[in-house]
């Protein structure tokens, strides 16, 4: 059987572009970035530099005209800052979007994509789509979607979006809110995860999505795996700690990948979990 590739992971989005530098001599990650309705996480301005692209998800275009200015409390043109940050795209079924809101940015040449005949499929996962289509194919294999407003609310959205990342599985996708952040590592790869200290952890979590792993193995954590089973209704990797620089992770299945952001660059004190590495739900 051939050995699976690895596949490197870091969170490099949360440091200002100018300073960032995945450090693996791969060539530079193009993001994308899109925004849903809920709340924005107070590093979107972050976000929206390092973006090619931008794409609201329908009632997402409320969160980024009534948010971003609070997001920049120190400046006062608050007109001038809903100009500054104009999505490229609004897409979806139209159904939450504010008619003044939906105005605003049409005047100022956002693009309005209408898909209301689709109810087959979440708006997050029509902005995906129209993000795939919008790269060429060799810019592809570099792309990250980052997907801000993705955690919080209601609980159907939220695994309406965690589906997502299993359907867009071969696609970079970091579903993101103000407290942490959830990407899928599919099971058909290995994974080295960079830790940016400054920024991200210490509590972290794999999570078994959409079938029990019969093996896991881990090295860089608290409590490691070990050709470990995980699967709901048994053990789960919850309340772990990140303890270096770099985690890696080994499956026989596709595993959630979830870690704790830091409020502001002094947090650097590692916490003490709550529970053990392996907690059973029952």
């Amino acid at each position: 059987m051939a050995e699976k590739l690895p596949m490197t992971h870091c969170s490099s989005f949360l440091l200002p572009p100018a300073i960032t530098d995945d450090g693996n001599g791969s060539p530079p990650t193009t993001y994308a970035l899109i925004i849903l309705n809920q709340r924005l996480p107070r590093f979107s301005p972050l976000l929206w530099d390092h973006a090619k692209i931008r794409v609201c998800a329908d009632g997402g275009g409320n969160r980024l005209f009534d948010g971003m200015p609070e997001l920049c409390p120190h400046e006062h043109d608050v007109s001038g800052i809903r100009e500054r940050y104009k999505p490229d795209v609004i897409k979806g079924d139209m159904d939450s979007i504010r008619p003044d809101v939906l105005n605003f940015y049409q005047n100022l040449g956002t693009k309005i994509v209408d898909n209301s005949d689709d109810q087959d499929t979440t708006d997050l996962h029509k902005c995906i789509t129209y993000i795939l289509e919008f790269f060429s194919d060799d810019r592809k294999s570099n792309l990250c979607i980052l997907v801000a407003g993705a955690l919080g609310g209601r609980f159907d959205h939220e695994m309406g979006n965690v589906n997502t990342l299993c359907h867009f599985s071969t696609t970079r996708i970091v579903l993101l809110s103000d407290d942490c952040l959830i990407q899928l590592l599919p099971s058909t790869r290995h994974h080295e995860i960079s830790i940016l200290s400054s920024v991200e952890g210490p509590h972290c979590g794999l999570i078994p999505i959409g079938a029990p792993s019969g093996s896991s193995t881990t090295t860089g954590l608290q409590w490691n795996l070990d050709n470990t089973e995980m699967r709901f209704g048994g053990l789960v990797s919850t309340s772990n700690i990140a303890k270096g620089e770099t985690v890696t992770v080994r499956s026989d299945s596709d595993l959630l990948w979830t870690i704790s952001l830091k409020k502001n660059s002094h947090e650097g004190e590692e916490g003490k979990p709550n529970d053990s590495q392996l907690v059973s739900l029952i």
